[in-house]
């Protein structure tokens, strides 16, 4: 474990050192483009929608989706400590959020809900009709690994976390335990209450329609304002923790504008990084279809995140075998990585299997279009490098020297300066 901010990067600089500059700049550029929050400010509006009883068009749901972004983002920018607590707030809401739905599904196994006659119907036979292409099961992990990605956020801004190593080695295994058990009986409560039919039709919008076939309608539409406000938190948290990756991004230097991404001028807060992060964010919103934008999205970012989570759980493997008396903190089992480097194999191959039909979980687009949009954009990171690192360097016949520079506000940023080649230095290049 190293405790600095930057999460997978830190990691990933450690173990692969050349080329030099290769694995940062496709990380950052990575990182940068999908380290958007639409996903969950969708969420924010079709619960929000189904709370007021009214349809919406799709540019109305839109327009409720990007209003949030803008909202949190000013909060952060103007009133960082108000960002802060807000955040701990919608945690707790969420956690309490999780115990009713929890406890109303037990209420509903013991059969204490007349309009549910028979909780136990979609446990008979419960893998009936399961698919047997992968494909099916690599989106639903993309989902599932997506409901735990907030434990990375806590990695992103190490730097801000008193006492980081003791810190994430008791609150890392305490918060997964207590969410993976709050969401397995949380999804045991939903099936308690309705069919797996049910669940797929109802998409983002399961637990108002958990709360309709339970308590009826008014309680579906009071739940959905809660659904809504536990998406708006972790909106606020994404957008918290991903400002300050970008920052901790420019600082390096190998994104365009780094000194203006890395400033925290005028207010203190890291506005340039919480603009970043907005700018991909509301572009995706507007241009995504709304229909399956959920799906697509957690796949899209799922995908490229794998490649990445592959090379670190590979590079900690490296630097565990080329140093093994170095001093390390946190330990992981080597069967977990093993166990851990299968499955995201297992996630990058199967999206590629033709699933039953034909037809992936974002119809009309095509099931393997989020693999390869996240695959061209790692190529496209890659071109990038070489082409600022290798390519104009040599046709140039300069050098990056990279210099420490510290901004008006007290920021240390990298900034590359083109110096002047000597014709010794080519040859030795060549």
């Amino acid at each position: 474990m190293i405790p600095r901010s930057g999460g997978e990067k830190i990691y990933l600089e450690a173990a692969y050192r050349r080329p030099r500059m290769l694995v940062t700049t496709v990380y950052a550029i990575q990182a940068v483009m999908f380290g958007f929050t639409s996903s969950s400010c969708i969420i924010f509006a079709s619960n929000l929608i189904v709370a007021t009883g009214h349809a919406a068009t799709e540019w109305q749901q839109r327009g409720i989706a990007i209003s949030v972004l803008i909202f949190i983002s000013l909060v952060h920018a103007l009133f960082p400590r108000l960002g802060v607590h807000g955040m701990n707030f919608f945690t707790a809401l969420k956690l309490l959020l999780l115990l009713f739905i929890v406890v109303t599904g037990w209420a509903v196994l013991a059969g204490g809900v007349p309009t549910v006659p028979d909780p136990g119907a979609s446990f008979r036979n419960a893998f009936a009709g399961s698919a047997t292409s992968g494909n099916p099961y690599a989106t639903a992990l993309y989902k599932v690994i997506d409901s735990y990605a907030g434990w990375a956020n806590a990695m992103y801004v190490l730097n801000e976390v008193k006492d980081p190593v003791r810190t994430i080695r008791i609150a890392g295994p305490l918060g997964l335990t207590t969410c993976g058990i709050l969401y397995l009986f949380a999804n045991v409560a939903y099936f308690a209450a309705a069919t797996p039919a049910e669940i797929a039709a109802s998409g983002t919008t399961v637990g108002s329609y958990f709360m309709g076939k339970v308590f009826g309608a008014a309680a579906r539409r009071a739940l959905s304002v809660f659904v809504a406000l536990s998406a708006f938190g972790n909106v606020m948290t994404v957008t918290f923790a991903q400002a300050r990756l970008n920052q901790e991004l420019a600082k390096e230097g190998v994104i365009p504008f780094a000194r203006f991404w890395a400033s925290n001028w005028p207010l203190g807060s890291p506005s340039s990084g919480l603009l970043l992060h907005f700018l991909p964010s509301m572009l995706v919103i507007v241009a995504i279809p709304f229909g399956n934008a959920y799906n697509f999205l957690v796949d899209l970012v799922g995908y490229p995140a794998s490649v990445m989570h592959l090379l670190v759980v590979s590079g900690l493997f490296y630097l565990r075998r080329s140093n093994p008396r170095a001093e390390r903190p946190f330990k992981v089992w080597w069967p977990v990585a093993v166990f851990f480097t299968v499955g995201q194999v297992f996630q990058l191959v199967a999206p590629f299997l033709r699933p039953p039909g034909g037809v992936g979980d974002t119809p009309p687009l095509p099931y393997w279009l989020y693999c390869v949009v996240g695959l061209v954009v790692l190529a496209l990171s890659v071109g990038y490098w070489f082409v600022w690192w290798v390519a104009a360097p040599r046709l140039g016949r300069y050098a990056l020297e990279p210099r420490n520079e510290p901004l008006a506000d007290g920021t240390n940023v990298v900034v590359y300066h083109r110096v002047p080649r000597k014709l010794t230095d080519e040859l030795a290049d060549e």
